[in-house]
């Protein structure tokens, strides 16, 4: 029979650490919410190989006295509580005394701390829970800890980590929310030499929101404040046109605290919901007060996940905010013709934000890099023209159709709506090759009736009546076009000038990054164009003037989702299928002329049946089956 035996304390200090430092973003997770319980009003975080080899975090805050440094890398040391029933009305971010000891017990760590009152500062090292030094040294007022080899004395551990860029991309995205949870605290954030983004700590979450996720989102925004039974939800949220197709911008904060909440999320796109179409999500970034002592964030070490005593009632306040701030608001975008005349400002804000920042007082860092902003142009849309004829058959259809409101995404192939008295049941997809409609000699006798809700195109061919779907036709058509170059690998491009500037987050960098080959085979050239900026320089021809900007952006959020995983070929059909997709969406008006060539070069497709993601492009209605809805057959 195995034997029970106390652990001794190394073993079980490395277990207690694998609980609290999960990877590099674990350690600065910690250090900066320190900083912010420190009451720093400037924080720089700077991480090498992704945080695994070096992470360096210098704020301004009060520092740590002499005679309590060894005191702090001590388990459960804390000065945030000092009983259970603290933990009833927690404010600060940090409160259960593991994260130094934790930190210290996986890497070589080095604190350089000083007071306001002390003359000179502390330097202690520590390495895998064991004292090195303790010494003083001079030191600016404030704290900078350094995080050396992360993991060395816990190999398995360290294999188990990702790729520097990916676990480099975490340790960013969690910066991002730490800079929008405290709009009054400049941060800095350096990763391998590089500053990817620096706020000025002016107080304005709007700022934050521009230094992360640039001016196109920052304008698009709706403010919400609202208050009801002593919640106060206040921030912003977007403009229903500018969604997103994960919950990657769905930013929120309870109590100055970055979490992850179901019960907050589903409030919020509850309000959304008549605004956006299904798997489409909304972008807002909310600061949300509550009593301390209505929720319990004693949940997990990582503290991202909380809950609440009044779920319902809680639930019921966020959606009702939510519908009041869209509630009465004009949701037509507006066409922004030019930026230039705001880049002098923008520039001049960003030289006065290193007044601010601490920097790590051993080295000096590089100047603050110049604000790059891309210039966005004004596409103006062919105008709509109206290609029915007037014989009274067509009228009758078009009148018919008109009061169809169903979806035009995806129930249009099982039924046909017309007005409440008429319904066609289970129109179905016909079999066009039996009817001879592809061949040559059929072609003279298709007869284009028109368009009708800037969708659906018209076709009579003999007694039937062709209903094609334009937008899931042309995503079929360009996909077709997208992988023959593929294929060939022939793509040809069209180079933009200027080039177009896409401002990302972290995590869409790293995406983008990581594709960056594939999409040069598809035809987007684009380069780094300093921090988070990425320069644009060719598109593909076949989808040039489809809205790149939101194209591009489409495709990165779906990548953001998952990884795109098998053999090239399946690699780029995915790829091109996002692309197509989103392509689209944009420049739709079709002239008579335009619209028989795309219903053409469809019908030559080897299955023009179905679009890349499997939706109908074509069905049918015979001459019988309306004669019958109109009783002239009995």
């Amino acid at each position: 029979m195995a034997q029970i035996a106390v652990l001794d304390s190394e073993t079980i200090d490395k277990i207690a650490a694998g609980e609290v430092v999960e990877r590099p973003v674990s350690v600065v997770k910690e250090l900066v919410e320190n900083a912010m319980d420190a009451g720093a009003d400037a924080i720089t975080v700077e991480i090498t190989e992704g945080g695994t080899s070096f992470i360096r975090v210098t704020d301004n805050g009060s520092g740590i006295p002499k005679e309590q440094i060894r005191t702090a890398f001590l388990r459960h040391a804390t000065s945030k509580i000092h009983s259970v029933e603290d933990l009833l009305s927690i404010r600060s971010l940090g409160f259960r005394g593991e994260a130094l000891s934790s930190i210290a017990a996986v890497s070589r760590v080095e604190i350089i701390s000083k007071t306001a009152e002390s003359f000179a500062g502390v330097r202690y090292l520590i390495e895998g829970g064991a004292e090195k030094e303790l010494s003083e040294v001079g030191a600016p007022d404030g704290t900078t800890i350094m995080v050396r080899n992360l993991f060395y004395n816990i190999p398995v551990r360290r294999k188990f980590l990702k790729s520097f860029a990916t676990e480099g991309s975490y340790i960013a995205d969690l910066m991002e929310h730490l800079a929008m949870s405290r709009p009054e605290v400049s941060f800095k954030f350096v990763i391998n030499r590089d500053t990817r983004f620096h706020t000025s700590g002016n107080g304005s979450l709007r700022e934050v929101i521009y230094r992360i996720y640039g001016r196109d989102v920052s304008e698009r925004l709706i403010p919400l404040d609202y208050e009801r039974d002593g919640i106060h939800i206040s921030g912003y949220i977007g403009k229903p046109e500018m969604n997103r197709a994960n919950r990657n911008m769905e930013n929120y904060f309870v109590n100055r605290r970055y979490i992850k909440s179901d019960v907050i999320a589903r409030a919020v796109e509850e309000a959304y919901q008549s605004y956006l179409m299904k798997h489409k999500y909304p972008v807002c970034m909310l600061a949300i007060d509550v009593p301390a002592d209505e929720i319990d964030v004693n949940v997990h070490p990582s503290k991202m996940e909380i809950r609440f005593i009044r779920q319902q009632e809680f639930f019921d306040i966020l959606y009702q905010a939510a519908v009041e701030a869209l509630k009465g608001k004009e949701m037509i975008p507006q066409v922004l013709l030019d930026e230039k005349e705001h880049l002098q400002d923008v520039v001049a804000e960003r030289k006065a934000l290193s007044a601010g920042a601490p920097e790590p007082f051993e080295t000096s860092r590089r100047p603050v890099s110049v604000v790059r902003e891309e210039t966005v142009y004004g596409e103006k849309a062919p105008d709509l023209q109206d290609f029915f004829q007037t014989n009274r058959q067509t009228r009758v259809i078009e009148e018919q159709i008109a009061a169809d409101n169903a979806e035009k995404d995806d129930n249009h192939a099982n039924s046909v709506q017309w007005d409440n008295d008429l319904i066609i049941e289970n129109a179905q997809q016909t079999e066009l090759f039996s009817d001879k409609m592809l061949s040559e000699a059929a072609r003279p006798r298709h007869k284009i009736l028109g368009q009708i809700f800037d969708t659906y195109w018209l076709v009579q061919y003999e007694d039937k009546l062709f209903i094609i779907d334009q937008h899931a036709a042309h995503e079929k058509v360009k996909f077709e076009r997208l992988m023959k170059h593929l294929k060939e690998k022939d793509t040809p491009r069209q180079m933009l000038t200027p080039p177009m500037i896409l401002h990302l987050n972290a995590r869409g960098f790293q995406v983008l990054t990581e594709y960056r080959e594939r999409f040069s085979e598809l035809g987007f050239e684009i380069e780094d164009f300093g921090g988070n900026e990425a320069a644009v320089r060719t598109v593909p021809m076949d989808l040039y003037g489809c809205n790149e900007r939101e194209l591009l952006m489409n495709m990165l959020d779906e990548l953001a989702d998952g990884p795109v995983r098998g053999t090239p070929d399946v690699i780029y059909e995915k790829l091109a299928s996002m692309a197509c997709k989103s392509a689209v969406k944009g420049n739709m008006s079709l002239t008579a002329a335009e619209a028989e060539e795309l219903i053409n070069e469809l019908l030559r497709l080897e299955n023009p049946y179905h679009c890349p993601h499997g939706r109908p492009t074509i069905v049918s209605m015979s001459k019988y089956e309306l004669e019958k809805k109109f009783k002239r057959i009995v």
